[in-house]
């Protein structure tokens, strides 16, 4: 029984070694590294990227881009991030996954 239970808990910890490892080190503020409030990590061929980037230009939302698949340290700082997807955005401090207008307004 012991040994169910132990496998039980590592099978546990390796599911969420993301969030822990996140936890213990977390990432250092990248929207001050680059004096900005919006990071928005993308890709040049995504749809929901396109939108993201027309929704901060029609607000005039300054923003420092990242193209992921480009940039190693964007790859870097979106897998920090907990990205699994795009687009990513860093807005003061808060991650938003996904396009979502109301959650960018939200945190400015």
């Amino acid at each position: 029984m012991t040994k169910i239970i132990l496998l039980f808990l590592a099978l546990v910890v390796f599911d969420q070694r993301d969030k822990i490892l996140h936890y213990i080190n977390p990432p250092p503020d990248y929207a001050a590294l680059h004096d900005g409030k919006v990071i928005l990590y993308a890709t040049s061929w995504c749809g929901y990227c396109k939108k993201a980037r027309q929704f901060l230009d029609q607000k005039k939302i300054p923003y420092f881009e990242y193209d992921i698949e480009k940039s190693e340290e964007g790859k870097r700082q979106h897998r920090a991030l907990g990205g699994s997807g795009v687009p990513v955005l860093l807005v003061n401090g808060s991650v938003i996954k996904g396009y979502s207008p109301s959650e960018i307004l939200a945190n400015l």
